[in-house]
């Protein structure tokens, strides 16, 4: 497994999931409870933006299929403002072909992870994507 860089604090991170399912979203947190991240979520892609603009975010982990605002207009904002345009995001989506996790990454996510979540999937994508961010 990829270990967090030992100079990022854990307790220092904080992490919005973004679901409009309620059991992704503690399916999730369970998955990165024992990392002790700070673990913020939100419902859909308007509560998503919303939470980036009031919290200081270090990363993103977005579903797509929301109904509102979809997780592809969330990552075509975010990467719209100067002071977003490199938050990290990666998707957790069941959407899963080639099309898919290439517009995703085009639009500027850092990864894909398709679901069903795989824990150690999750676990390495986070702490990769955290490390990559402290390292620019």
């Amino acid at each position: 497994m990829i270990e967090l860089n030992s100079n990022i604090d854990p307790t220092s991170v904080n992490i919005l999931i973004v679901d409009d399912i309620p059991l992704n979203i503690l399916l999730i947190q369970k998955m990165l409870s024992r990392c002790k991240y700070n673990l913020l979520t939100a419902n859909d892609g308007q509560q998503a933006l919303d939470a980036i603009d009031a919290n200081k975010v270090n990363l993103v982990l977005l579903d797509l299929m929301m109904p509102g605002i979809d997780g592809w207009e969330v990552i075509r904002r975010l990467r719209s403002k100067d002071d977003t345009k490199n938050l990290p995001i990666v998707i957790l989506s069941a959407l899963n072909s080639n099309e898919d996790v290439t517009k995703g990454l085009k639009l500027g996510a850092n990864d894909f992870i398709t679901k069903p979540i795989i824990m150690e999937t999750l676990l390495n994508c986070v702490a990769e994507t955290l490390n990559a961010q402290a390292t620019a």
